[in-house]
């Protein structure tokens, strides 16, 4: 009976050092908030990551809106086979030139009077291995119809004089649209795909040729046009 009572005791005094003993109690709470804190953490760097392409491929947009509209005197294909050459190498951390897409287009007044009388695309040119297509329209829209008349503004043509941006008289408007699959960094789970958009526009600058040329005489499968056959990351 003594040892019975004994045994007892000791069990109880035991349960009563368990109930007050903490020790790897920091350890047990971590383990059960470590899912969550993971979660938070990789989901804030997908958003970090996310933020950061936006901001490269609005960068693209203005590096390739800039450089054609800073070519002087007059332009041609092989100054846009120098810029989409750029645009490949500041684009490779994101690999832009097999996700994404650059439209370079160049607005001019059309020539025509009265319910005519606009703008035209008079030439556009590519990089990039995504399909595509302008929010503009294709080279030679506008050049014998009113198909754009207020000019363009961000994600497609002006319906009002006040909204949209035109070229100076005798001058052109230099258009650069760009669209991106952003992959995400670390699982869907976190983030699916999606497409980026961005829209930059330069004046040219003491350019008195407006219309593109190829006096090297760049062959047609070498050259950066808009259609499907010259879909391509380099």
């Amino acid at each position: 009976m003594l040892v019975t009572l004994h045994g007892i005791a000791r069990a109880a005094a035991l349960a009563r050092r368990v109930g007050t003993d903490h020790s790897g109690l920091a350890l047990i709470e971590f383990a059960y908030a470590l899912p969550l804190l993971l979660t938070i953490a990789l989901a804030g760097t997908e958003v970090a990551n996310l933020a950061i392409t936006v901001l490269r491929v609005n960068q693209l947009a203005m590096l390739a809106a800039d450089n054609a509209a800073r070519v002087r005197s007059s332009i041609d294909d092989t100054d846009i086979n120098e810029i989409m050459t750029g645009m490949r190498f500041a684009g490779s951390g994101i690999k832009f030139g097999n996700y994404g897409r650059v439209i370079i287009s160049s607005l001019q007044a059309n020539g025509q009077t009265g319910n005519k009388a606009g703008y035209k695309i008079d030439w556009q040119r590519c990089f990039g291995a995504k399909s595509t297509t302008s929010n503009y329209g294709v080279a030679g829209t506008g050049a014998t119809t009113a198909a754009i008349p207020y000019g363009v503004k961000p994600g497609g043509l002006a319906t009002n004089v006040a909204e949209g941006t035109v070229p100076t008289p005798n001058g052109a408007l230099i258009t650069a649209e760009i669209t991106y699959t952003y992959h995400p960094l670390i699982a869907p789970a976190f983030m699916a795909q999606r497409d980026l958009h961005a829209t930059q526009t330069f004046p040219v600058r003491d350019r008195a040729q407006q219309t593109l040329t190829n006096n090297t005489a760049i062959a047609t499968a070498n050259q950066r046009l808009c259609d499907n056959n010259h879909l391509s990351a380099t």
